[in-house]
């Protein structure tokens, strides 16, 4: 077995590094691909354990034996890739790409918009979920909705128009995603991993008027959780309570994200 990842193959990157993206960037470094991720300044990530993009605040993250590290600029990229990391990068308006110069740029925001990607940025681009069309903004869209179709290829067309529902787990849908009341700093009152109750509070959003408590609607395992004093806009997701109540959930990349990194890696291997 190889000691490092041997990042050698044609560069890839991957917009956006929270969960799916995450998913992405895993599956395409495992094949060898020279994998860049860019991300905002401060990344929302509801579950940061099994994010690339936490780098952006710790330096350096490791999700399932892959390494992340935080770098400086598009020629600090090499010496990551040397070291069989993945170099993430604060570059949400794509400045780098004149000197990257990739052979593939994936679209994994999961925005349910097209915030700004398009055909010309490199001769492969691929679009995730709503907001894409395969022919006229990107090659290719990978379905994102679960269910049947979750990492189908579309060539022509759009991915399912978003339904604004989280997917259903162990027969929970909304149930079991939390979001914010309102605009203010998060802060939490309970860690990932945790076993949690209906009715228990997960934290506060201070406005810096009054304190409001987020609970969970459902008994289950704490899969997600803002990391405390994020400041949050009104209506943002910020945890989500697993039914199943594994743990082991918690710190692994989803049955999703691994779907999704699979789905982009043939659309990157067919072309």
């Amino acid at each position: 077995m190889r000691d490092k990842l041997q990042l050698k193959g044609p560069v890839v990157v991957v917009r956006g590094a929270g969960e799916q993206a995450s998913g992405v960037g895993w599956a395409l470094a495992k094949a060898g691909f020279r994998v860049l991720m860019t991300e905002v300044a401060q990344p929302l990530m509801v579950r940061w354990p099994v994010s690339f993009g936490t780098a952006v605040a710790e330096g350096k993250w490791q999700v399932e034996g892959i390494t992340a590290r935080l770098v400086e600029g598009p020629k600090s990229c090499e010496s990551a890739w040397s070291a069989g990391e993945i170099p993430v990068l604060i570059d949400p308006n794509l400045q780098g790409l004149s000197v990257l110069k990739p052979s593939v740029l994936v679209d994994a925001i999961m925005a349910k918009r097209n915030l700004g990607t398009q055909k010309g940025m490199a001769p492969r681009t691929i679009g995730l979920g709503p907001g894409f069309t395969a022919g006229i903004d990107v090659d290719v869209v990978v379905e994102t909705n679960r269910g049947h179709n979750l990492g189908r290829l579309i060539y022509s067309g759009a991915a399912e128009p978003n339904t604004g529902v989280p997917g259903v787990i162990a027969g929970f849908s909304k149930e079991r995603v939390i979001y914010s009341s309102k605009a203010g700093v998060f802060k939490a009152k309970r860690s990932i991993g945790e076993q949690v109750l209906a009715g228990d509070c997960l934290g506060i959003i201070d406005d810096g008027v009054r304190s409001e408590e987020v609970s969970s609607s459902i008994n289950g395992v704490l899969r997600g959780l803002l990391r405390t004093d994020t400041p949050v806009a009104a209506a943002v997701k910020i945890g989500d309570v697993d039914p199943r109540g594994h743990e082991e959930y918690c710190w692994t990349i989803s049955e999703k994200a691994r779907a999704l990194g699979t789905a982009v890696l043939l659309g990157i291997m067919e072309c």
